[in-house]
C-alpha cells in the first residue's frame, strides 16, 4: 500500500526478492496534463502494472467491494510505504498483521513530514522504522530501526533519496523476519514529548526573518526542493532554494548592523544578505513568481534591487 515515488523502491525490493505481491492499493488516479484531463497514475501504479501486479485504487477503504476485494487476495502480511491512514478493519485483516515503513526514528517525527521537520529542527541524524499498525496513527510496536545521518549539505531531496533506498532494505528485512518469527517487538513510549511533523502548507514555509540565521538556513534546507520556502521580493512571492551561512566576501557582520531583520544587501552582481534576527543569511538560488529558478548572480543580472 503506497502512492509516491518514495514508495517504489519498497515494492521493487519485494518483487526483487521473489516475494508474491498479490496485489498493489494506491491512491485514485489525478487529472492533470495539457487539458487538465488527462488521468495521472501515481508512481506505485505505474511500477505495479509494469510487473502485471493487480492495482486497487479504492476513494473509500471502508467501502464493500473494496474490502471483498482485499479479502479475496488472502494475503498473509500488508505492506504500507507513504499511503494513508488505514481503518482498522483494513489493518486487522491479514494473520501476519500489517507494518508501516516510517522515515524517522519513532517516536520522534510522527506525521506527514518527517524528513522535512528533522532538517528544519537542525537534527544530525534521523532513520527508518518499521512497525505494526494500531488505531493511532505512528503508534505501533516498533520492530526494526535503522539510523541515516543528516549532513550539513543536505537537504529534502538528498535525505529522501538515500531513506527511500535505506527504507526498502528495512522492509525486506522485517518480512524476512515475520517470516521466520524472529524479530522482538517494542512498544513506543507514548508519555514522553517528541518533535512532531505535520503535514506542510504553503503557510508554513514562509520564511520568517525573526528567526535565527541558523534556524532559516535550516528552513530552505528542509523545504528544498519541494515545496520550497518562499518570501516577499519585488513585490512577489519568490521561492528560496539554496542559502549559507557563509557571507560574501568584503561583507562583514557589523556592516549590517543598521539592518532590521528581514532587510537586505546587496551588490546587484553577485550576493543578496538577508538580516536574520541574530545573524546573516546569504542567498544563493531562487525563483520569482512566474519565472525560472537561477542562482543569484543570473537572477541579479536580471532585476535590480535597491538597497534602500
Amino acid at each position: 500500500m503506497g502512492t509516491p515515488a518514495f514508495a517504489v523502491p519498497s515494492l521493487a525490493a519485494l518483487v526483487e526478492h521473489n516475494f508474491e505481491v498479490t496485489a498493489v492499493i494506491t491512491a485514485t488516479d489525478k487529472m492533470g496534463g495539457r487539458g487538465g484531463n488527462q488521468p495521472i497514475i501515481s508512481p506505485v501504479k505505474a511500477y505495479a502494472q509494469s510487473k502485471n501486479i493487480p492495482v486497487l485504487q479504492p476513494s473509500n477503504l471502508k467501502a464493500p467491494d473494496f474490502l471483498e476485494a482485499l479479502k479475496n487476495y488472502q494475503a498473509d502480511l500488508q505492506i504500507v510505504v507513504a499511503f494513508r491512514m488505514l481503518p482498522e478493519v483494513v489493518w486487522a485483516m491479514p494473520p501476519k498483521g500489517t507494518f508501516n515503513l516510517h522515515a524517522s526514528l519513532l517516536p520522534e517525527y510522527r506525521g506527514a513530514a518527517p524528513i522535512n521537520w528533522a532538517i528544519i529542527n537542525g537534527e544530525s541524524e534521523t532513520g527508518v522504522s518499521t512497525f505494526f499498525l494500531k488505531q493511532k496513527i505512528d503508534t505501533g510496536n516498533l520492530i526494526f530501526q535503522e539510523k541515516e545521518p543528516i549532513y550539513p549539505e543536505d537537504n529534502v531531496g538528498t535525505l529522501y533519496e538515500r531513506l527511500m533506498h535505506k527504507g526498502a532494505n528495512l522492509v525486506i528485512r522485517t518480512v524476512e523476519a515475520i517470516i521466520d518469527n524472529d524479530y522482538q517487538e517494542k512498544s513506543q513510549d507514548l508519555s514522553i514529548p517528541t518533535k512532531p511533523a505535520p503535514k506542510i502548507h504553503r503557510e508554513t514555509c514562509k520564511i520568517d526573518w525573526s528567526k535565527t540565521a541558523t534556524e532559516i538556513h535550516n528552513f530552505v534546507r528542509g523545504l528544498t526542493p519541494y515545496p520550497s520556502a518562499w518570501m516577499d521580493l519585488m513585490g512577489k512571492s519568490c521561492k528560496v532554494y539554496l542559502s549559507s551561512l557563509e557571507l560574501p566576501e568584503g561583507i562583514e557582520a557589523e556592516t549590517t548592523d543598521a539592518l532590521q531583520a528581514g532587510e537586505y544587501l546587496t551588490d546587484n552582481k553577485s550576493y543578496l544578505v538577508f538580516k536574520a534576527n541574530n545573524g546573516l543569511v546569504s542567498i544563493k538560488a531562487l525563483q520569482l513568481e512566474g519565472k525560472k529558478r537561477l542562482d543569484i548572480a543570473a537572477f541579479l543580472a536580471g532585476n535590480k534591487l535597491s538597497n534602500d
